[in-house]
């Protein structure tokens, strides 16, 4: 339902944030949805976004906007999938990076629906909710102290994704800066995480696997 991935069931829970860090927040989530036919109303929104944000913020969420108004939606698409969904190592999944394939995977991800629930809004029914696109959308507009410990709690995996996305020259990498941009510095502990995770990859468990552990990313051939 981007724009509007949540749906707010108690407007009276709504916080206000940041101002600047809300903005990157609600572009970032416009910009990590699947290209589909919304996709134009999407760039519309974030393009009046760009204009009320810092250079820096406005120049690194532009990037990824030029790129999508200037590829055709089906490349689009198909450079989104094979981005986000068919490589472990970019996957948009929060929980994959911490869980991996495991039982405490499908309990971090009820985690932040708990979260949302907390904060008046639902769960998007056709997404999960540890996408990283849902929860920025969550920070931007129903709950910005809640969303930014969402993300603080996950800053790692998020430096890893983007380390790696520069890494690929992709397109997506200036909206995973900016979004780092507006969390504190990474600290000792979260740069010895992410180095962890870097080195071992996330947990895996070959048996007893709950449902969750099947759907992200795809098991594809290729996948690296």
């Amino acid at each position: 339902m981007l724009p509007g991935i949540l749906s707010p069931a108690r407007s009276s829970h709504r916080r206000l944030g940041r101002g600047n860090d809300r903005l990157v927040w609600h572009a970032a989530a416009l910009l990590l949805a699947y290209p589909d036919g919304d996709q134009e109303k999407r760039l519309e929104i974030v393009a009046d976004i760009l204009g009320h944000l810092p250079p820096e913020a406005a120049t690194l969420l532009g990037e990824t906007h030029r790129f999508l108004e200037e590829t055709e939606i089906y490349s689009a698409a198909a450079q989104y999938v094979e981005t986000f969904d068919l490589r472990r190592r970019t996957t948009l999944y929060l929980t994959y990076w911490t869980a991996g394939d495991t039982r405490n995977r499908g309990r971090e991800i009820l985690a932040f629906a708990d979260v949302y629930r907390s904060s008046g809004a639902e769960p998007p029914a056709d997404e999960l909710a540890d996408h990283l696109a849902v929860v920025l959308d969550f920070a931007a507009i129903v709950d910005a102290v809640a969303g930014e410990a969402l993300l603080r709690r996950y800053r790692a995996p998020l430096e890893l994704l983007h380390s790696a996305l520069a890494e690929s020259r992709s397109a997506y990498a200036g909206v995973l800066a900016a979004v780092c941009s507006t969390l504190p510095t990474a600290t000792a502990k979260d740069v010895a995480r992410a180095r962890h995770l870097a080195a071992e990859g996330p947990p895996a468990e070959a048996v007893g696997l709950g449902p969750f552990t099947l759907s992200v990313p795809p098991r594809r051939e290729g996948m690296t």
